[in-house]
């Protein structure tokens, strides 16, 4: 018997306050950080929540097209408790193989009895046992409608961002993008430079059990290739020998080709990973400025600089957007300035799968003003020859090679040094992110 059948009820209650908390517009990472820390789980227990929780979100689509087939009121039509409680024992019976179906039912029902859905146990029964025996008669739900209908049915996501899919690409490769976004994503590390080698962090880890591998393209990245935990309680940890940081960012920071000594700019630095990375390649000889709209981010800016022993590094609370009228003596002050623009956050969305439900095309139109705010209230603060990096974690060329498109044209004096676009199906890995090397010539 795998770990993961071992555990019971605290992991399914757990991962069912999460979906509560998502629907109810938190941050699924936040939520779950939230419910970790209220209620601790410890080796299987905890794995099995955030399994549970992170799956049924990301399958969302797919589960309620499971309440259609066997429900007699819609699933957008359930009471939201009872919803989110089917889809903790959907996801377990179709997703999770090592979970007996015995075990995914009578928990959920027992959740339905002691957690107020009492009245409607009977339901939670009769529903995934009947999509239990449609499952085994070979059935499974369906879905009418065009080809980004399909896609976006069969792959857990919104209409509108299907549509785009097969904009952007063809109808391979949308499927690859699409497919790529319900994969769970390995988690990576960065070796921090200033105190360990990747060597000897591997090393320890897999003394620990841990076992890693290197990342191609990230000459300090670690891949972990077993399950996690609290990474906090792991070896070098606290002495600040790694944190993590998703290999698309580790690319992101050696773009600005930093040299020592030189004066940076993080315009949009929490929580700190790419400010401290600079400060890591540069040995920590450089002027750093993290800046970050909120005082509460940046607290995180100087805790993990604290953990990671870098000491060239200083936060400013302050609008991006409007730093000059705030520093003016910041004129031309910046032979390097990173933008890591708010966004989408479209190539994400195996990491973060609460933000296919949340993103809207709406709110996308949104931050269009912010990211052009941005690059054209940072340029004045760029060195004669220096160079601005522009980058963002999402696939939407509205918010990327669009947006400097415009921005050039703006601006003749910046010229295009290079972009690219990664997208989540690349084979290198990592989240998809689009980065512009900008240069002054004046």
């Amino acid at each position: 018997m795998s770990q993961s059948t071992t555990t019971g009820l605290p992991s399914r209650r757990l991962a069912w306050e999460v979906l509560q908390a998502v629907a109810a517009g938190a941050y699924a990472d936040v939520a779950l950080e939230r419910a970790l820390r209220d209620r601790p789980l410890q080796g299987p227990d905890r794995g099995l929540a955030t399994e549970l929780a992170y799956g049924a979100i990301r399958q969302r689509r797919r589960l309620d097209g499971w309440l259609d087939r066997v429900g007699r009121v819609p699933a957008q039509k359930q009471p939201p408790k009872l919803r989110w409680l089917l889809h903790v024992g959907l996801y377990q019976l179709f997703w999770m193989e090592r979970v007996p179906d015995s075990a995914a039912v009578n928990t959920c029902v027992e959740l339905a009895k002691t957690h107020g859905l009492a009245r409607l146990a009977p339901v939670v029964n009769g529903m995934l046992r009947a999509a239990l025996r449609a499952r085994d008669q070979g059935e499974s739900p369906s879905c009418s409608g065009d080809a980004a209908v399909q896609l976006a049915f069969e792959h857990s996501l919104p209409d509108w961002l299907a549509e785009l899919l097969l904009q952007w690409r063809d109808q391979e490769g949308a499927t690859a993008v699409a497919a790529a976004c319900n994969q769970v994503p390995p988690l990576d590390l960065r070796v921090n430079r200033l105190r360990a080698t990747p060597a000897g962090v591997a090393e320890a880890l897999a003394e620990a059990g841990h076992a890693t591998a290197p990342i191609p393209g990230c000459p300090d990245g670690l891949t972990l290739l077993g399950s996690s935990g609290d990474l906090r309680r792991w070896p070098g940890y606290d002495d600040g020998h790694w944190c993590v940081q998703d290999r698309a960012a580790q690319w992101v920071s050696p773009l600005l080709a930093a040299q020592p000594g030189e004066r940076i700019l993080d315009a949009c630095a929490a929580p700190g990973g790419k400010a401290t990375h600079l400060a890591e390649l540069l040995g920590g000889d450089a002027e750093i400025w993290a800046v970050d709209r909120s005082p509460g981010r940046l607290k995180r800016v100087a805790a993990n600089a604290s953990r990671l022993g870098v000491d060239c590094l200083q936060a400013l609370a302050a609008d991006a957007t409007d730093l000059l009228r705030e520093r003016p003596h910041w004129s031309g002050y910046f032979q390097r300035i990173l933008i890591d623009a708010p966004c989408s956050g479209l190539g994400t969305l195996a990491r973060h799968p609460d933000a296919r439900w949340r993103v809207s095309p709406a709110s996308i139109q949104e931050l269009l003003p912010l990211q052009q705010a941005l690059l054209d209230g940072l340029l004045p603060l760029l060195a004669p020859h220096g160079r601005l990096v522009y980058a963002t974690c999402t696939i939407h060329p509205a918010e990327n090679g669009d947006q400097i498109a415009a921005f050039l044209e703006r601006h003749p004096q910046m010229t295009l040094v290079q972009e690219q676009q990664r997208w989540p199906d690349d084979p290198q890995g990592g989240d998809g992110f689009y980065a512009a090397i900008l240069q002054r010539q004046s």
